[in-house]
């Protein structure tokens, strides 16, 4: 028993050695100017936005804090649940794209994550249409 934590005492111990000597070599190599210092990515309170961006990242599809699912009227596509795009038809595309353009443009992200949440993929032509209304937005504000 005592063989065991003692083991884990020096392997702490090595652990907390090693990550010392390592971050000492990556500033002397800052330094240097063979390494390049990583900034450290802003703090952004749950209530308000850095104003940086054309969206907020709290509304971001990267951020996607919450698991939460909200339908947009597109229940009818659960069916689509782990299918690849591939497979579907021209029916089944054309289904997706109308309620694509019945979305308002602040839903698309939302809506987007939400198919995401519920495994469900777009058609490769909606991903297309989607990423360039998107784009557009980003431009326009």
């Amino acid at each position: 028993m005592w063989i065991i934590i003692l083991a884990l005492c020096l392997l702490g111990m090595f652990t907390a050695i090693f990550g010392y000597i390592q971050q000492r070599l990556h500033e002397k190599a800052v330094r240097e100017g063979k390494a390049v210092e990583e900034p450290e990515a802003p703090l952004i309170e749950e209530e308000e936005c850095c104003g940086e961006h054309s969206t907020c990242e709290k509304d971001s599809l990267l951020a996607a804090v919450s698991k939460d699912i909200e339908y947009y009227d597109d229940e009818d596509l659960d069916r689509f649940v782990a299918l690849d795009p591939a497979t579907y038809t021209e029916d089944d595309v054309e289904e997706f794209r109308e309620i694509f353009y019945t979305l308002q443009e602040v839903d698309i992200a939302g809506w987007v994550r939400s198919l995401q949440l519920r495994q469900i993929e777009l058609p490769y032509e909606i991903k297309e249409e989607v990423l360039l209304v998107m784009r557009e937005r980003r431009e326009h504000h």
